[in-house]
């Protein structure tokens, strides 16, 4: 099997209108951004984008929220994006927070292959509303439902034309979640090497996960809050 393409262009063009995105990324830190502003060129719209955060106004998710694309936001944190504040207030937007955990599990469970999970986060809260409770060793756990996610779009640092798959630092946070929980799973790379290439004992994420891959150009790597100490 093919997993490597040429372009971003290429790896999202049979995303129709209306699909469940995983988007990998902790922050800005390894966010997809070749295949975010493909799907903004494409002109995708009433997506479901399932991410840790929501992106800053002018960068990651957030340029999709200012062309309208996402219909409905499913993340953990979203506290970086005035634009994203503005369409929950005014109700363009569906918002559901999930604690950082539960969306992590969420996610496992999916690529486990898993239909849901018991988590006590969230018990006797808002988050519990509507949910199937449990008592297992007098502690009480809600039920949580893996995604069901169409497409997963992660950013790697390296990876081979099989598919397999290296993170740097915080990008691996949920980006190996994302990749295992979609039904396809796109992933773009700094550096694409043959297969085989890779030290088996490096690779964070095995190409099982991986349907289509290719080399992304231009990144900014932005930091989302940049503090520094003053000079002496």
């Amino acid at each position: 099997m093919n997993k490597v393409v040429h372009s971003a262009d290429e790896a999202i063009h049979d995303i129709p209108d209306n699909a469940v995105l995983g988007l990998g990324g902790f922050g800005l830190c390894g966010i997809p951004e070749n295949s975010i502003s493909a799907l903004i060129r494409k002109g995708t719209k009433g997506l479901t984008c399932i991410s840790n955060n929501a992106g800053v106004d002018d960068f990651g998710i957030g340029l999709m929220l200012q062309t309208r694309q996402v219909k409905k936001m499913i993340s953990s944190y979203v506290g970086e994006n005035a634009e994203f504040e503005r369409q929950l207030l005014s109700g363009e937007l569906e918002v559901s927070l999930i604690p950082q955990g539960t969306l992590a599990t969420r996610l496992l469970a999916a690529g486990y292959g898993m239909p849901a999970i018991f988590t006590p986060a969230g018990v006797g809260t808002e988050v519990a509303e509507g949910k199937e409770v449990r008592r297992f060793n007098d502690k009480d756990y809600l039920l949580e439902m893996a995604f069901d996610i169409d497409f997963s779009i992660v950013k790697a640092w390296k990876g081979d034309t099989h598919g397999n798959l290296i993170f740097r630092k915080t990008s691996r946070n949920f980006n190996p979640l994302i990749a295992m929980a979609g039904k396809i799973t796109i992933a773009e790379v700094e550096e694409l090497v043959p297969a085989g290439e890779l030290d088996p004992d490096h690779i964070h994420l095995p190409g099982i996960y991986v349907h289509r891959i290719f080399k992304g150009s231009g990144y900014e790597k932005r930091i989302e809050q940049r503090t520094i100490r003053p000079r002496q």
